[in-house]
């Protein structure tokens, strides 16, 4: 992504410096602040294997709030669910601290795109499109996921089919995933199925590397542009793929509280994440969420 390049590049412009990268730190939850600067890496048999028990708990944790998700509910009530889980399986959350992010999950709601700040206020209703994106870091190494959710009855057809588009993109990306692929081949799948059924996808928002930091390069796109990288994909390769489709304009804006991001024409927004490693003939979900 990053999904957090516009408060980075915020807070770097209000220190009087250029959006340049600064050292990875590590803070006391755990998870390395700023993208890696070694550029792409390759992870090694050992370090994709940690990468899937962080991803494991990751999958667990989302597999968890799908089943209990209810109306009545607050998104603070699920917030304490998957922190208390994550810390439970050994891992500590990769979103809290982040920048100053202040919870464990990202829980963004309707309209709201991503980054939507978890509250005890923020009762949720039958009918909603929840989106909950979430991240463990295990023994040195991140997992990153988000589902969409249809919460109760009540849910109309056209979220029904926004989120389920959502998820097919994300399918139709991956399948494009092997050594020897590229981003290209990937970002084209995602948006010709987008587009196929009138939706539009969200262009301030990528996809990223992942492993030992949270948001590492490559850059994931989920659009035919310039400025993807010309490379191929090489095995060993870990990604995290994740489109964010709007059912009207793709234009966004952020709200007051610098976090929560929303449609700027109202209109609903669905998305879908797994953390993937490149093989020579495909991918591994490392988030799977069936097992």
């Amino acid at each position: 992504m990053n999904l957090f390049a516009e408060l980075l590049a915020a807070t770097q412009k209000s220190q009087g410096g250029a959006a340049t990268a600064t050292p990875s730190v590590i803070t006391q939850t755990g998870p390395r602040i700023q993208k890696s600067r070694r550029g792409v890496e390759v992870k090694s048999a050992r370090e994709i294997d940690t990468m899937r028990q962080a991803s494991r708990i990751v999958a667990t944790v989302l597999r968890e709030i799908i089943e209990m998700a209810a109306p009545g509910m607050t998104t603070g009530d699920l917030d304490v669910h998957a922190e208390k889980r994550i810390r439970e399986m050994g891992a500590v959350p990769s979103f809290k601290g982040y920048h100053g992010f202040p919870a464990s999950i990202c829980a963004s709601i309707n309209n709201e795109v991503v980054h939507g700040i978890p509250s005890n206020k923020r009762v949720i209703k039958a009918g909603d499109l929840m989106k909950i994106d979430t991240g463990a870091y295990f023994d040195g190494y991140h997992g990153d996921s988000c589902v969409t959710i249809c919460v109760g009855e009540g849910v109309p057809e056209h979220a029904r089919t926004l989120s389920r588009v959502a998820q097919e993109s994300l399918m139709k990306g991956l399948a494009t995933v092997k050594a020897g692929s590229t981003l290209f081949d990937l970002a084209g799948a995602v948006q010709d199925h987008v587009e196929a059924h009138g939706f539009a996808v969200v262009e301030d928002y990528t996809g990223h590397g992942v492993g030992r930091n949270l948001h590492e390069e490559p850059s994931v796109f989920n659009y035919r542009t310039r400025e993807l990288p010309n490379m191929k994909l090489r095995p060993g390769m870990t990604l995290a793929v994740e489109p964010i489709l709007n059912a009207g304009s793709k234009a966004c804006r952020t709200l007051k509280d610098r976090w929560t991001v929303v449609t700027v024409d109202g209109s609903l927004s669905a998305q879908w994440e797994h953390t993937i490693a490149v093989t020579s003939d495909g991918c591994e979900i490392l988030t799977d969420r069936d097992f």
